[in-house]
């Protein structure tokens, strides 16, 4: 039940796609602690991510519009959080089957009168620098497309703002945290334990808690329809989150950072070596242009007018390693 601290829930009945993912169980968790009714689209239930949770488990997919329309029914608010967020160039018949065709079958399976929460991310954006970082209304430019995720989750988040629907929209930077049971973004912190860190790429990113994030996201359902959020923290080059992330968990720190031009030779060998037909693998072409990209964004809308906190970066991934630890001892 929610203690006496704790601010009350603008609505009572929910349903989650990618309740299985580290936004998606985190808000799913967030929202049960606080006396939601909460029901969830999962692939292949019972799922061991909502183990001890009183949550309704609906098996299916975004490709299942009966299962859709189940596991929205009497909701007041859907956060759609499902998604296909491997980065690589291959098989973007999948990314767009998941990403686009997906929110489409997700708008059309709202309920009337229901509110849509969409989750998007940054790459949905155009970037600037550092010294100025994007916002919500920066426009992407030419040459930052063309990785399917990127490219189809852009398509998702214009399909969902030219639709008549009652939707706000979060736009979640590089996560970090508990409950990120791939895991997806808290790989990166598991290389950097195992060692494997000693280079860091050019680039940098918006880093930020995704506990903070999911409350967020809840707040967002209560704001006007229309609005659009970036949901971030805190803008590190990668040399400076990977030395947070050795000093949490104990490995080295890295050594230096790569000069451009390597990251442009590799992309391109990593490009050859798929266009000869070796199998794409997690470095690839894609990984490492998106390594090399500045991720920079400001948060300011959202701490102004969703409360969004600032828990320090270090304590993110303080508690992404503790609860790592825990599952594997």
């Amino acid at each position: 039940m929610p203690g006496p601290s704790t601010p009350p829930l603008p609505f009572r009945r929910w349903a989650v796609t990618g309740g299985t993912g580290l936004v998606g169980n985190n808000v799913v968790r967030l929202l049960v602690a606080r006396g939601a009714e909460v029901a969830v689209l999962a692939r292949r239930p019972p799922r061991k991510e909502f183990a001890g949770l009183p949550v309704r488990e609906v098996p299916g997919d975004l490709d299942d519009e009966a299962a859709l329309a189940d596991c929205f029914a009497g909701a007041e608010v859907v956060v759609h959080a499902a998604a296909k967020v491997d980065i690589g160039f291959a098989n973007r018949e999948a990314y767009e089957r998941v990403n686009v065709e997906g929110t489409r079958r997700v708008l059309a399976a709202l309920p009337a009168g229901a509110r849509l929460v969409h989750v998007s991310t940054v790459d949905a954006l155009g970037m600037r620098t550092r010294a100025e970082p994007a916002d919500e209304d920066t426009a992407p430019a030419p040459h930052e497309g063309g990785v399917p995720y990127v490219d189809t989750k852009r398509a998702a988040d214009a399909l969902v703002r030219q639709n008549d629907a009652d939707w706000r929209i979060v736009y979640p930077t590089f996560m970090l945290g508990p409950w990120d049971w791939r895991p997806s973004s808290g790989q990166m912190l598991l290389e950097i334990a195992a060692g494997r860190g000693l280079l860091a790429p050019p680039g940098g990113n918006n880093f930020v808690d995704v506990r903070d994030v999911a409350e967020a996201l809840v707040a967002a359902a209560a704001a006007p329809r229309g609005g659009r959020w970036i949901l971030g923290n805190e803008n590190l080059s990668y040399r400076e989150a990977w030395t947070i992330f050795a000093e949490v968990t104990g490995a080295r720190p890295p050594m230096g950072q790569l000069p451009g031009w390597t990251t442009k030779v590799a992309e391109g060998a990593l490009t050859l070596k798929t266009a000869i037909g070796l199998r794409e693998g997690t470095i690839n072409a894609a990984s490492v242009r998106m390594g090399c990209a500045p991720h920079y964004f400001t948060a300011a809308r959202a701490q102004q007018e969703l409360g969004m906190k600032a828990t320090p970066i270090r304590e993110a991934a303080a508690a992404a390693w503790a609860w790592f630890a825990e599952r594997k001892g």
